[in-house]
């Protein structure tokens, strides 16, 4: 049975300077003074493993591992909390990115929950063997939000890839 969710569109191949401006502007929106509030989604960690699934021979734990180090800097989080969540995200995101692809965006965002929640708990628990206190159960409300915004991210992310639908009755493609 063929999926229903596949467009008919072929995609163009991605150019690295979008997926440098992807994350540079993922990084400005991390950096964007919120408060306290907990549902604010981890927009690095979103597009990360957006790219780690649609790009794993561009995007991967090398790129996890500094986006981690620049977000701990930035922060003065403990070095390294974000730089290893990132670095397990991209690796997982990696590893299941041939079976994602598959799927419609919207279950690819049902099976990022668990990924990006990883990510989450490993910055929790790195923060807590350092002494912090925990949060509270608010903090992982950030998971989910997170995933909700998988579907808009992903339908943005490809438009620069789409190829104009161009109707040519002599060329079976």
């Amino acid at each position: 049975m063929m999926p229903t969710h596949r467009s008919s569109r072929i995609l163009l191949p991605v150019r690295a300077n979008f997926i440098t401006i992807s994350l540079i502007v993922a990084l400005v929106l991390h950096f964007i003074p919120m408060g306290r509030f907990y549902a604010i989604p981890d927009f690095v960690a979103l597009v990360l493993a957006f790219w780690c699934v649609r790009e794993p021979l561009r995007v991967g734990m090398g790129t996890g591992f500094v986006l981690g180090v620049i977000v701990d800097v930035a922060h003065g989080a403990v070095m390294g909390q974000h730089a290893l969540a990132y670095v397990l995200l991209a690796y997982a995101s990696n590893v299941m990115s041939r079976r994602l692809l598959w799927f419609s965006p919207g279950a690819q965002a049902l099976h990022m929950v668990p990924l990006i929640l990883m990510a989450q708990l490993v910055m929790l628990l790195v923060r807590m063997l350092v002494g912090g206190r925990f949060p509270g159960w608010d903090y992982f409300f950030s998971t989910f939000t997170t995933a909700a915004l998988w579907m808009p991210v992903h339908f943005l992310l490809l438009i620069p890839q789409m190829r104009p639908i161009d109707r040519d009755d002599n060329r079976p493609i």
